[in-house]
């Protein structure tokens, strides 16, 4: 019974290129990767979404804002 229900809800991650703004760098083009929970392929709720930055490291999206 268990194991049935694991297998209707899945975690998929996606990377897309988003623009971002951050007052020391100004306006930059990203990847920006999404860690989402699915429930019968539909997403339905985000567990967790990081940028890599210029320099390699690895950033929460909560320290910079989308542009406008």
């Amino acid at each position: 019974m268990i194991n049935d229900i694991m297998k209707l809800i899945t975690v998929k991650r996606e990377t897309k290129d988003e623009k971002r703004f951050t007052p020391k760098m100004g306006e930059l083009i990203t990847k920006v990767t999404y860690i989402k929970m699915q429930f019968l392929s539909v997403p339905f709720k985000t567990l967790h979404k990081y940028r890599e930055t210029y320099y390699g490291e690895i950033k929460d999206c909560a320290d910079c804002r989308l542009q406008a």
